[in-house]
């Protein structure tokens, strides 16, 4: 699997910069220090940066300093390995003590979260709170047994399948589309059991809704689109979208390539995807989740050449969904820096949106998912 921070770590081959595109907040905007007060959660995301790994541990100095500019409280890590392929148990548990360590290393800076209320800890301490997740759950191996193990490491977000299809069920890119196994729903039971939150993005659509019905817990779809908008198998059908709501899920909408039909992801495609959510699902059940990193990423030649290598080595392995190419960016330019949010919350508010809603979004609705799944 080319996973991100491969592709982080191949972007520091290319000697990438970091680059700040955010624009000035006026007095009409959302309010900055309503946006200092908000709790921020990135639902999927990496405080990695191109210089990560480079100075004996994963993140930089330049990561830790935008991980605190940033002002997001609290981020979903993909600490498991994905694919069908063989040492994923070995390479998770190496994923997550690498996780261990850096908190370990920068705990003036980070917290492991376990809770709901270590959302609110990081956030009164200054801290960026890390979630451990699985974006795969092919790491179990046939054993439901393993989730235990993993929650007791910290694991507190598990995804059902990486865009293939795996011993629990199908992944969006599975033409069969033949939803959850026998085991699959034995996994989901587990899920509950631990009080695990279950992630059913890169599922397929009957995955999706059988996730959905099996589950009596709240769940999330962390990283998606809205399928109604633009029809690709990574971007979910407002009936998934309205049956996760109907059951006190929270839909996270990302910052990547699916939100267009084709061509590099702009505001305005990310703005009318969280437009329809809100339409589908209701303000309290939409949040983001960017699938992106917190720094911001030099957009030049050699960073055209390391997203050329990484599209075609996920296209060749099979994994590479449609919506995704070699010239296309997986971020928005227009958020690339670590005040990301901050600028989305401006364009939202100058839309019309409340502060209230965009608090929601920026957040609120992520947190209070957790407190319904995790407690504390």
């Amino acid at each position: 699997m080319i996973d991100r921070r491969a592709f982080l770590q191949a972007a520091a081959a290319a000697g990438l910069g970091v680059t700040s595109v955010s624009r000035a907040l006026s007095a009409s905007g959302f309010s900055s220090k309503r946006y200092a007060a908000a709790i921020v959660i990135d639902a999927l995301g990496s405080p990695l940066n191109h210089d990560s790994n480079s100075a004996g541990g994963l993140l930089s100095k330049q990561a830790l300093s935008d991980v605190r500019a940033s002002g997001v409280t609290a981020i979903n890590v993909t600490v498991g390995a994905v694919g069908n392929g063989p040492g994923l148990y070995e390479d998770t548990i190496q994923g997550i003590a690498d996780y261990d360590a850096e908190i370990a290393r920068h705990g003036d800076r980070l917290l492991k979260v376990l809770t709901a209320g270590d959302i609110q800890t990081a956030k009164s301490s200054g801290r960026l709170g890390l979630i451990f997740g699985f974006q795969d759950s092919s790491v179990l191996g046939g054993e439901v047994t393993r989730l235990s193990q993993f929650h007791g490491l910290g694991v507190r977000v598990v995804q059902l399948t990486y865009n293939r299809r795996n011993l629990v069920g199908d992944g969006c890119l599975e033409p069969g589309d033949g939803g959850l196994s026998v085991f699959g729903r034995e996994v989901v039971a587990e899920i509950n059991r631990l009080g695990l939150l279950l992630d059913l993005s890169h599922a397929s659509a009957r995955t999706i809704a059988d996730g959905i019905a099996a589950a009596n817990r709240p769940m999330t779809i962390s990283h998606t689109g809205c399928r109604a908008l633009v029809d690709v198998p990574r971007n979910t059908h407002d009936r998934e979208l309205k049956a996760l709501a109907d059951k006190g899920g929270v839909a996270g909408i990302y910052f990547m390539p699916f939100l267009r039909a084709s061509g590099q992801p702009r505001s305005e495609d990310l703005i009318r995807h969280l437009e329809h959510a809100v339409n589908v699902c209701g303000e309290d059940h939409v949040g983001l989740g960017t699938d992106g990193t917190i720094s911001g990423t030099k957009l030049d030649a050699a960073f055209a050449q390391v997203q050329r290598e990484f599209y075609e080595k996920r296209r060749k392995l099979g994994i590479a969904a449609p919506g995704e190419a070699a010239d296309v960016f997986n971020l928005i330019p227009d958020y690339n820096d670590p005040r990301r949010f901050v600028t989305l919350a401006d364009d939202l508010s100058r839309r019309g949106w409340s502060e209230a809603r965009i608090e929601k979004i920026l957040g609120a609705n992520f947190a209070r998912l957790f407190k319904d799944v995790w407690g504390g």
